[in-house]
C-alpha cells in the first residue's frame, strides 16, 4: 500500500482504540515472521488534551495539555489513512525490539508522551504549513 507511510496520520477503525488518531511509525507491507499480514507500528493518542483558553494560568494549561499515548501493531485493514502528515519523528523511540519487550514498551510510551506533549505545546514551531495543519488535526479529538 503506497498511501500508508511513516508520518501519516491515520484513524484506527476497530479494537480498543477505534476512532483514535495515530501516527504511522513504521510499515511492513509484506508482513514479517510473526505477523504474516501487512501491518504498521502506530503511536497514537488515547486521551486527548483538553480545551485551553487565554484566561487560564500556566499550571492549568500544563494540566490540561496532558496526553495519554498508545503504541500498537495494526493491520492495514483496520486503519484509515487521512490526508494529513506530521513531522513528529518517532523512529528512534520505537522499533521492533522496543515493541516486543513489555518493559521497553512502557519506557517508549513514556518518551512518546513527552514528545507528544512538547509538540502540542509548541505547535507554532512547525517546519512547513502542511505539516503544521497535520499536527493541529492530530491533536484534536475526532468528533463523530
Amino acid at each position: 500500500m503506497g498511501i500508508v507511510k511513516s508520518g501519516k496520520v491515520v484513524v484506527l477503525l476497530s479494537g480498543r482504540y477505534a476512532g483514535r488518531k495515530a501516527i504511522v511509525v513504521k510499515t511492513y507491507d509484506e508482513g514479517n515472521k510473526e505477523r504474516k499480514f501487512s501491518h504498521a507500528i502506530v503511536a497514537g493518542i488515547d486521551r486527548y488534551p483538553r480545551k485551553v483558553t487565554r484566561a487560564m494560568g500556566k499550571n492549568t494549561i500544563k494540566k490540561r495539555s496532558k496526553v495519554k499515548p498508545f503504541v500498537k501493531f495494526v493491520n492495514y485493514n483496520h486503519i484509515m489513512p487521512t490526508r494529513y502528515v506530521v513531522d513528529i519523528d518517532l523512529k528512534k523511540v520505537l522499533d521492533d525490539d522496543a515493541m516486543n519487550n513489555p518493559e521497553t514498551r512502557v519506557e517508549s510510551r513514556k518518551t512518546i508522551k513527552k514528545v507528544f506533549e512538547d509538540r502540542y505545546l509548541n505547535q507554532a514551531n512547525g517546519k512547513s504549513e502542511k505539516k503544521a495543519t497535520g499536527v493541529k488535526y492530530f491533536f484534536q479529538k475526532l468528533r463523530f
